[in-house]
């Protein structure tokens, strides 16, 4: 089962059918994976399922709807504290596509120091992989992120990456967390809902 978030409604890609989910279960053809999109991102429905019983149900969500990878981290600092950005109006952790030859972990490095002027950055762990459709060029399109809980002894200053849209970075402690988590996308909330 995949949990992929569409305007942060979930659709759920399941190889077990479902029951009980009164039209909200769709196959996995791309006019049904369309109208299933289409029906979360305008909040006519609060869930969906795509359904196949095949289990490589993402590699065939995936050819019919172009998969970005992405990679991100959640960083702590000496004190503990976790690293966010503030774009398009939330908080959210730095996180971004990879490069051609990048491995996941180059990426979310990478990533984090482009968009936050964060150094010295200690890859600890993979944490979890999210999902979730956006729209680009009039287009669908599914970004899968790996994500990695990282450290840093870095204490310098932030710096936001206007040119990506951030414009703010901060250094949240727990208090501060659960705030900014309210103001924030679904899939950071799962990220810390399992305890990271």
């Amino acid at each position: 089962m995949y949990k992929v978030f569409v305007n942060e409604s979930p659709l759920i890609l399941t190889t077990k059918k479902p029951a009980n989910v009164n039209g909200s279960l769709f196959e996995l053809d791309a006019d049904s994976i369309l109208k299933a999109i289409e029906s979360l991102s305008k909040k006519k429905l609060k869930k969906a399922y795509i359904y196949d019983p095949s289990d490589k149900i993402l590699e065939h969500f995936s050819a019919k709807i172009p998969m970005v990878l992405a990679a991100g981290g959640v960083v702590r600092n000496k004190k503990g504290k976790i690293l966010f950005i503030y774009r398009n109006n939330r908080w959210d952790l730095p996180k971004g596509k990879l490069d051609k030859g990048e491995t996941m972990e180059d990426a979310a490095v990478r990533e984090v120091e482009e968009e936050t002027g964060v150094k010295k950055l200690v890859v600890d762990k993979y944490l979890h992989t999210t999902y979730h459709i956006f729209k680009r060029n009039g287009n669908f399109q599914l970004k899968q992120t790996y994500w990695f809980a990282m450290h840093t002894k870095y204490d310098g200053k932030l710096k936001a990456e206007k040119l990506e849209g951030i414009t703010k970075v901060k250094w949240k402690d727990p208090k501060k967390i659960k705030k900014a988590l309210k103001n924030s996308y679904q899939n950071i909330r799962e990220l810390f809902e399992l305890g990271i």
